[in-house]
């Protein structure tokens, strides 16, 4: 038999996948399945960033780039967050990366190491916790609550705080919830972690332009009081539906740039050079398309919400942001997994359970509302029509 790392048994993974997997067979074999599980946009990726894409095959771009990335999409990176959030970043501060992910894995990999505890939350994306684990850091979990809006508090926060507290993990808007954060409690959260210097915050703000009902992202980047100990995770896949691409970028502390330099040396080298290109075109072309694509997601919610809501044992709060709903289940009487398990097998419809985002989403199925109002209406049916046998 083979011996591996011990390591790897504590390494977790993400089960929209395998729930996407099964849903895949499942229509292999003839079955109608409505996809509410996956979290990605059901938008194709707009015509002038593919062309971008294509332009710099055509112009030869088929080598090997820096492994920060392109200077020019840096700058641009750069300019869109001086746009978008009102603050001066210097493009050395930013690493372009292949996805959100490796942004998490360099960081956890950067602070987690047995004796330290790092935050997340809890319901949160799964790799927050897997990635801990690998790493032999305490995961400690930051509870976020139905009758907070599943958004977290400054207070929750900081009660956790240790003097072995390494890294702090923020998702607002979060996944999968759909909470936000208000700005109020973005700065006394920031207030607070003025009496802890040493622990740096994470904050993976990937869905940062899709919010709902007049709100406002507060990007930490706002605040320079934690500028120096403060990554921030964004990137293309969501706003401008491009999953596939696997773009995304990270703003660093001076300090740790030439650490994840390293790390992504000997990771991955470098982003592939059309997609960096596509990156520029999206960032610096038109953006109506993203307006287009939120206003599509904020119909969807309105009409996904009060449909689960008429359902018997559900209740769910409307998201703040992102794509998803997150209902709670509890009325039906059955743990969330084996609900996902019968609403997949029986009903066809895919989600995920709530379980899979952590303990506190036990009595919680996550909605992607990624889909068709059509395709929303019929599953919310097959739903009730199963939930009344």
């Amino acid at each position: 038999m083979l011996r591996l790392a011990a390591n790897l048994n504590r390494l977790g993974t993400e089960t929209a996948f395998e729930v996407l997997a099964r849903a895949a067979e499942l229509e292999r074999q003839g079955r109608s399945i409505i996809n509410l599980g996956i979290g990605q946009p059901d938008f194709k990726t707009p015509q002038h960033i593919v062309e971008a894409a294509v332009k710099a095959l055509a112009d030869g771009h088929h080598g090997y780039t820096p492994a920060q990335g392109i200077l020019p999409l840096r700058v641009a990176v750069a300019k869109d967050l001086l746009r978008r959030h009102g603050v001066e970043i210097n493009p050395d501060d930013i690493v372009i990366m292949p996805g959100g992910k490796p942004t998490m894995f360099f960081a956890i990999l950067m602070f987690g190491e047995p004796g330290a505890e790092i935050l997340y939350p809890d319901p949160g994306f799964p790799i927050y916790r897997s990635m801990i684990e690998y790493s032999g850091a305490k995961p400690v979990p930051i509870p976020l609550l139905e009758e907070n809006g599943f958004a977290f508090t400054a207070d929750q926060v900081l009660a956790r705080l240790t003097a072995n507290t390494r890294l702090i993990i923020l998702n607002s808007p979060n996944n999968p919830c759909g909470g936000a954060v208000a700005p109020a409690e973005v700065a006394r959260l920031v207030a607070g972690l003025e009496r802890h210097p040493h622990t740096t915050v994470l904050s993976d703000e990937i869905y940062s332009q899709m919010l709902y009902g007049g709100r406002a992202h507060e990007s930490l980047l706002r605040h320079g009081a934690i500028r120096d100990r403060l990554i921030v995770l964004d990137g293309w896949s969501k706003t401008y539906a491009m999953t596939g691409w696997r773009l995304g970028f990270s703003v660093w502390p001076r300090a740790l740039i030439e650490t994840v330099v390293r790390l992504a040396v000997n990771c991955h080298s470098c982003v592939n050079a059309p997609t960096q290109f596509a990156g520029i075109a999206a960032l610096e072309g038109p953006q109506d398309a993203v307006a287009t694509m939120v206003a599509a997601f904020d119909a969807r919610r309105r009409v996904i919400v009060p449909l689960l809501n008429a359902l018997p044992g559900f209740r769910c709060l409307d998201p703040a942001g992102a794509f998803y709903a997150f209902p709670n289940v509890s009325g039906t009487g059955m743990p969330a997994r084996t609900l996902q398990n019968k609403m997949l097998e029986q009903a066809g419809v895919a989600t995920v359970s709530g379980t899979s985002f952590g303990v506190h989403g036990e009595g919680f199925i996550r909605f992607s509302y990624a889909n068709s109002v059509d395709n929303i209406r019929e599953a919310v049916q097959r739903i009730d029509r199963l939930l009344g046998q």
